[in-house]
């Protein structure tokens, strides 16, 4: 199956990509892991709160949960990138997806022994999401062609669609056909085998590196750390937010054809992102990223202010569906002018790891929030409030100030 998935976009993409200076082999391989990859992740992402929400869990606790989640991904950045500097991110992405085999096996556990797993699932699901995504990134940004990476980018984008729109369809059909755990197993199976397709070629990067932060280029960056922290906000109010509130004010009497329900309305607004993925990455390499950065952004937190007023199923699917073409716009821009960044010689590690941090510090501030609005006004309320918080906060993801946008 994986290497079927790769040999097609093989095929598909390899006439369109003859500039590459790496082989195409190197970028097919990532295309096909992170379709596999972000198909069980996605599961994960979509229905964890609602697993939670359903074994009898608040709002706040659910969200404390996260918190713990988020803080355990900002302090293992660290170690992931000493981690990646040593063995390279292939390496570390085989270990990051065994981790998130292991941790999905706690989450099924926590009907039996409750509190306990679910902290240690935390745990071992923050430290593979940092060692991941962080790995992710390293090898995308080394692997793509800087007079093509919108393209690129967009190329991986509508991968990543693909398996973010079939991923919460078909999980939540067998959730709630057979069980939630039944739709954990098949994740933990989808984790193993995404690994294998990244070890056809040699790792793109220099192993046995040594991380400093000596002559970091601090002035240049700074404020992309903070933009990528209010994008760590946006994170947790478009999933984990967005789901709990969906499960607490509109469909709060339902059982488990709620998994169904909720992986139906993600699925069918994926339709809009796929078709912005490509012309966005276009427009990015036609130098209007800064544009499309910013208009999308502050559709985006307009959209957070609506959320609350949101009752029937046809506002979900609408909801979905501009949330998924402001969130497509404005990350293909972002990443385009963090990719850009961090070519700066010698410093992609330590600032691609900085930006790790920042994303999950946000986060983690971002659910810490909602467990205080929570307890303070209650779940529907403190939801509400959270939405009027996130709106204002996410305005900043459009100020990085990327060199990239200034040339």
């Amino acid at each position: 199956k994986k290497i079927m998935i790769q040999q097609i976009i093989h095929r598909f993409l390899k006439r369109r990509h003859f500039w590459r200076y790496a082989t195409f082999g190197e970028v097919a391989e990532l295309y096909a892991s992170r379709m596999m990859t972000m198909f069980a992740f996605r599961f994960v992402m979509a229905f964890g709160s609602v697993y939670l929400y359903k074994l009898g869990y608040s709002v706040a606790e659910i969200a404390l949960f996260w918190a713990l989640y988020y803080g355990i991904k900002t302090v293992a950045v660290p170690v992931a990138a000493v981690v990646v500097a040593q063995i390279g991110p292939k390496h570390g992405l085989f270990i990051a997806n065994l981790l998130f085999a292991a941790g999905l096996a706690c989450l099924m556990a926590a009907p039996i022994f409750g509190v306990s797993v679910i902290i240690l699932w935390c745990f071992i699901q923050g430290g593979a999401g940092t060692l991941n995504n962080l790995c992710y990134m390293i090898d995308f940004s080394k692997v793509k062609h800087n007079n093509h990476a919108g393209k690129e980018i967009g190329f991986m984008n509508i991968v990543e669609k693909i398996a973010a729109g079939t991923s919460p369809l078909v999980g939540g059909v067998v959730a709630s056909l057979f069980g939630p755990t039944w739709a954990f197993a098949l994740s933990i199976s989808l984790f193993i085998l995404s690994a294998i397709p990244l070890f056809r070629t040699a790792e793109p990067v220099k192993t046995h590196q040594k991380i400093s932060l000596r002559g970091f280029p601090w002035k240049k960056t700074w404020r992309s750390l903070r933009a990528n922290s209010s994008l760590g906000v946006d994170i947790v109010a478009s999933g984990v937010a967005w789901n709990l509130f969906i499960s607490v004010a509109i469909f709060a009497s339902d059982g488990d054809e709620l998994y169904a329900k909720i992986g139906a309305f993600t699925s069918i607004s994926m339709v809009v992102a796929l078709a912005t993925s490509y012309v966005f990455g276009r427009l990015v390499d036609r130098r209007q990223g800064l544009l499309l950065l910013r208009s999308t952004v502050v559709v985006n937190s307009l959209l957070h202010l609506l959320r609350p007023t949101v009752s029937t199923p046809s506002g979900i699917i609408l909801t979905n569906a501009v949330n998924e073409a402001a969130y497509t716009g404005y990350s293909l821009a972002f990443t385009r002018g963090e990719f850009d960044l961090a070519d700066t010689p010698g410093y992609r590690i330590v600032y691609l790891s900085l930006m790790e941090i920042a994303g999950n510090a946000g986060a983690t501030i971002a659910t810490l929030a909602l467990a205080l609005f929570a307890t303070m006004y209650g779940s529907i309320s403190g939801l509400t409030v959270f939405y009027v918080f996130a709106a204002f906060v996410t305005l900043l993801i459009a100020a990085p100030r990327f060199p990239l946008y200034k040339r």
